[in-house]
């Protein structure tokens, strides 16, 4: 019983790390190159490389009922690391770049 609820447990916690690592590779890859070099950052291609590594080692981490488990535990948390660091340093400083998000629309909608 409480073996099963530990592997339901790290099974949820490694999709959850899992989700956030896509989330910063999908938003790397939607940048603009430009919007890099823009914020004094390093290149598009640097950051989609790396959250892109995170993304496929947080995937080989899962955990058997899903995934192979073959690195571990300790691993999905490094995996998430690259993802934190663009999070939180590089995705505010790029988004930025091309005036941000825009106000509501003037006109209605249908």
């Amino acid at each position: 019983m409480i073996a099963n609820v530990q592997v339901l447990l790290f099974l949820v916690l490694s999709l959850i790390l899992l989700g956030i690592e896509l989330w910063a590779l999908v938003d790397a890859a939607r940048r603009p190159a430009g919007a890099f070099t823009y914020a004094g950052k390093r290149t598009k291609k640097f950051w989609v490389l790396l959250t892109g590594a995170g993304v496929l080692v947080g995937f080989i981490a899962i955990p058997p009922p899903l995934g192979l488990g073959i690195f571990g535990t300790f691993a999905m948390f490094i995996a998430v690391v690259p993802a934190g660091v663009y999070l939180a340093d590089v995705r505010p400083e790029v988004r930025s770049y091309g005036g941000g998000r825009r106000g509501p629309r003037q006109g209605g909608g249908w």
